[in-house]
C-alpha cells in the first residue's frame, strides 16, 4: 500500500511539472506576440493612412487633362513605298574597236552632253580616211577626162565626123565617173565618222559612276560592259504603288489639278524632297492588286539615289475647316468610337463619327464641336457624370481648395507628380492608336 501511495504521489508530481512548462511557453508565447504587435502597429496604422490618403474620398474629382478641339485644314494622303530610278540609264559603249587612250572623266563627275568621255586610237581611222579622200580624187580626174572626151566626141557628131554611137558611149562613161565620185564621198562621210567615234561622248547630262575599264586596255564595241554607266539624277524619277481600290479616287484628283508627292525619309517623318506626279499606268498587276505610279522630283539636294527605297505620300485632296482633336482622345466601346467631354466640370460620353485618323489628330466629322473640352488622359477612372479636375498641361499640380489643405498636402507626402499624359493615374490605360493606312484611313485597332 505504502509502495501504491509513493507511486501516485510520484506520478502526480511529474505531471504537474509538465503543466508548469507547457503554461510557461504559452506565456512566453504570448509575450512575444504581444511585442509584435506593439511594434508593428505603428507601420500598419501608417500603412493604412497612407492608402486612405492615396484613394481619397469616394466623391474626389478625377484629374484629367483637356485639350480644346479646334478647326483645322487637314490633308489627305495615300501613302505608298517606291523605287528611286534615274530618269535616264546609259551604259557608255565603245562604237569601233582599238587600244583606249585616256579616260578624261573622273568616277562620280557630272558631266554634260558633248562632253568627250574617253579616247580610242584613231590611227587606223585615219589612215582609212585619207585612202577614202585619195581615191575621190583619182576618181575626179578620170571624170574631169572623161567630160572633155565627151566634148569632142559631141562636136565630132555634129558634122558626121564620128558615129553618132561613140559619142553616147562617152557620155555614159562619164556619168559612170560621176557616180565613182559621189560614192567616194560617201566613203569620205562614213570613215570620217568612224574616226569621230575614237573620241567617246556623253550622250546626256547626268553622274558618272565606276568606269568598267582602265586606260592601255583594247576595247571593243561588242563589249557588254562598256566604259562607263551614265544616270540622269536631277530630276529623278520615284516609281511606287497604291491599292487597286483607290485607282479611280486618284484619276478624278489628278483630272482637276497635279499632284504633289512628297518623298519620305525611313522614319516617316523628314520630307526628303517634294515632287509631281507624272503618270499613272494603264493596267493593275493582277499578282498584288496594284498600279504603279510614277512621280518626278528635282532632287536639287540630292537626297534621293538611284535604286534606293523610299516612302511616298500622295496629297490628293484637303479637307477645309474641319473639327481636330488629339487621337488620344478617341476611345473605343461597343457602340463604336467615343469621347470625354468636360461640361461644367464634369465628364459627358459623346459618340462620334473618326473621318480621318493618323498617329496625331483625329478628324470628327460628327459628335464634337470645335472649342470643346476633350479629355487626353485618365479614363480608367472615368464615366459618364464623373466629376473631375482639369490638370494644367505644363503639370503643375490644381489648386486645392482651403478647407482640405492640409489633408491635401499629406496625400503627397513625397513630392508625386500629378496625373499627366506622360504619368497617368494609378489604374488608367493609354488608348489605343490607330495606324494610318496606305489610302490615308484609319485603320481599326484590335479589340
Amino acid at each position: 500500500m505504502t509502495d501504491n501511495r509513493r507511486l501516485l504521489t510520484t506520478s502526480l508530481g511529474v505531471l504537474g511539472g509538465r503543466r508548469r512548462v507547457i503554461a510557461a511557453v504559452l506565456c512566453m508565447i504570448v509575450a512575444g506576440l504581444g511585442v509584435v504587435a506593439v511594434t508593428m502597429w505603428p507601420t500598419v496604422q501608417k500603412r493604412e493612412r497612407s492608402s486612405v490618403l492615396r484613394r481619397g474620398p469616394a466623391n474626389a474629382a478625377v484629374p484629367v487633362l483637356v485639350v480644346p478641339a479646334k478647326l483645322a485644314d487637314v490633308p489627305v494622303y495615300l501613302e505608298g513605298v517606291g523605287t528611286a530610278r534615274a530618269r535616264n540609264t546609259v551604259t557608255v559603249r565603245a562604237q569601233v574597236d582599238g587600244k583606249l587612250l585616256s579616260i578624261a572623266f573622273k568616277e562620280g563627275q557630272d558631266v554634260k552632253k558633248g562632253d568627250v568621255l574617253a579616247r580610242i586610237d584613231p590611227t587606223l581611222y585615219q589612215a582609212q580616211l585619207e585612202q577614202a579622200v585619195a581615191k575621190k580624187a583619182q576618181d575626179e580626174a578620170q571624170l574631169g577626162n572623161a567630160k572633155l572626151d565627151l566634148e569632142r566626141f559631141t562636136r565630132l557628131a555634129a558634122s558626121n565626123s564620128i558615129a553618132k554611137q561613140q559619142a553616147d558611149t562617152q557620155r555614159a562613161t562619164v556619168a559612170q565617173f560621176d557616180a565613182l565620185v559621189k560614192a567616194d564621198q560617201a566613203a569620205i562621210d562614213n570613215t570620217r565618222a568612224i574616226l569621230a567615234y575614237t573620241n567617246v561622248i556623253a550622250p546626256i547630262n547626268g553622274r558618272t559612276g565606276i568606269r568598267q575599264v582602265d586606260e592601255g586596255n583594247i576595247i571593243r564595241s561588242s563589249d557588254a560592259n562598256g566604259i562607263v554607266v551614265l544616270t540622269e539624277i536631277q530630276p529623278i524619277s520615284v516609281l511606287f504603288t497604291l491599292p487597286q481600290q483607290v485607282v479611280a479616287q486618284v484619276n478624278a484628283a489628278a483630272a482637276q489639278r497635279q499632284l504633289t508627292v512628297e518623298a519620305l525619309a525611313p522614319d516617316n517623318e523628314a520630307v526628303l524632297d517634294h515632287g509631281v506626279l507624272q503618270v499613272v499606268d494603264n493596267q493593275i498587276d493582277p499578282t498584288t492588286g496594284t498600279v504603279k505610279l510614277k512621280a518626278e522630283f528635282p532632287n536639287d539636294k540630292l537626297q534621293l539615289w538611284s535604286g534606293q527605297f523610299v516612302n511616298v505620300r500622295l496629297l490628293i485632296d484637303t479637307r477645309m475647316q474641319v473639327v481636330v482633336i488629339p487621337t488620344a482622345a478617341v476611345q473605343r466601346g461597343p457602340n463604336g468610337a467615343f469621347v470625354f467631354v468636360v461640361q461644367n466640370d464634369k465628364v459627358a460620353v459623346k459618340p462620334v463619327t473618326v473621318a480621318q485618323q493618323d498617329d496625331v489628330q483625329a478628324v470628327i466629322a460628327t459628335g464634337v464641336a470645335a472649342d470643346d473640352q476633350v479629355v487626353t488622359t485618365g479614363f480608367a477612372q472615368l464615366a459618364d457624370g464623373t466629376a473631375v479636375q482639369i490638370t494644367p498641361s505644363d503639370g503643375t499640380p490644381p489648386a486645392q481648395p482651403a478647407a482640405g489643405g492640409r489633408r491635401n498636402r499629406q496625400q503627397n507626402p513625397q513630392g508625386a507628380r500629378p496625373p499627366t499624359a506622360a504619368n497617368p493615374p494609378a489604374g488608367a490605360t493609354r488608348p489605343a492608336t490607330q495606324q494610318r493606312s496606305s489610302t490615308g484611313a484609319a485603320a481599326s485597332p484590335a479589340p
